[in-house]
């Protein structure tokens, strides 16, 4: 697993061979149980990022009558950015779920401040990841909200294929915006 923070290191920074290598034995790797919640809609906001090693985990909310709604996926090589810690007093908007047995880095906010002052390059590996994370997100929200239902679902098939085989399908028809019976029909209509 540690070979695939290497290949990041490897691409994003200009880290000599032993500080990539000090850097990974300091990051702390966990394996979560399918099922784990990482936080629950209403808990207080976690100091805590996570990087997906294996495995797929779900970022979803409750609506007033019960409704989840499914907001995003995570799969290898995704991290998982919790941007609330910086309103203590705020509870989580969302639940963020592990699908499948997942192998995840966990990182919190003091340890990645320790480890930024003594390699500022990899401080700068994390801004560019965030920087493609974000124009990634910004790019498919534009193009999720210009598409049909049907054109969102074959996306789904030309980006993240795996996703259809991985993830139950009410959770990606509400990913989709659409009900289970809508996505039978589209997946019938493109057969």
């Amino acid at each position: 697993m540690k070979e695939i923070l290497m290949k990041y290191m490897e691409k994003y920074t200009k880290l000599k061979r032993e500080e990539q290598q000090a850097i990974i034995e300091a990051i702390v790797i966990k394996e979560f149980k399918k099922g784990t919640d990482l936080i629950k809609q209403g808990d207080y906001p976690t100091k805590n990022c996570f990087f997906v090693l294996k495995g797929c985990v779900r970022q979803y909310h409750l609506e007033i009558d019960g409704k989840e709604v499914t907001t995003n996926f995570y799969t290898e090589e995704q991290a998982i950015l919790l941007f609330q810690f910086e309103k203590a007093n705020q509870v989580s908007k969302h639940s963020i779920n592990c699908l499948e047995d997942c192998v995840l880095v966990v990182a919190n906010l003091e340890s990645e401040q320790i480890m930024y002052k003594q390699y500022a390059e990899l401080e700068s590996m994390t801004r560019r990841m965030m920087e493609s994370f974000l124009i990634q997100t910004q790019n498919e929200y534009g193009q999720f909200i210009r598409s049909s239902p049907e054109e969102r679902y074959k996306a789904i098939i030309r980006n993240r294929a795996d996703l259809l085989q991985r993830v139950p399908q009410h959770q990606l028809a509400s990913y989709l915006g659409i009900t289970p019976e809508s996505l039978s029909r589209i997946k019938k209509r493109i057969q």
